[in-house]
């Protein structure tokens, strides 16, 4: 039995709506990651991108469980001296949930050439409206 290899032909792309209404953001991430590495097809190959397309909606109404919104933070560095700030995830969540959410799948989807390209894929929205419809997206329960 020989290992499958595919080709950069052969990948077919889906597109995936994944509902974040009432849904914890680590679990909906952790879905999302899997879609964009494409690690829920048969034909998956860790050595090549066959990954989907995914769309979150409802990131606003994600659930962040316990008292993460007060104690969590998300800290980034400006490059300059001292430049270290930090965002308390209530206010993340408060004024831009979709970047909450894709900090999420970011930290799930690996560092590499295949992870910043799958990242590119990834569409976050706040609500429920989003600009994909063209590409006829299929739901995905969690």
């Amino acid at each position: 039995m020989s290992t499958y290899m595919p080709k950069a032909g052969e990948i077919s792309r889906k597109w995936y709506v994944l509902d974040a209404e009432g849904k914890s953001l680590g679990r909906v991430a952790t879905e999302a990651a899997t879609l964009l590495r494409g690690k829920h097809k048969t034909t998956f190959a860790p050595h090549a991108d066959c990954g989907d397309h995914v769309i979150i909606i409802n990131c606003a109404k994600a659930v962040l469980t316990g008292r993460k919104l007060e104690q969590k933070f998300y800290r980034y560095h400006s490059g300059w001296i001292g430049g270290l700030k930090e965002i308390q995830y209530k206010t993340l969540m408060a004024e831009k949930p979709e970047l909450a959410m894709k900090i999420a799948v970011e930290g799930m989807v690996p560092d590499t050439v295949i992870g910043r390209k799958a990242i590119t894929r990834l569409h976050c929205y706040k609500d429920a409206n989003h600009d994909n419809a063209a590409q006829k997206p299929e739901a995905w329960e969690l």
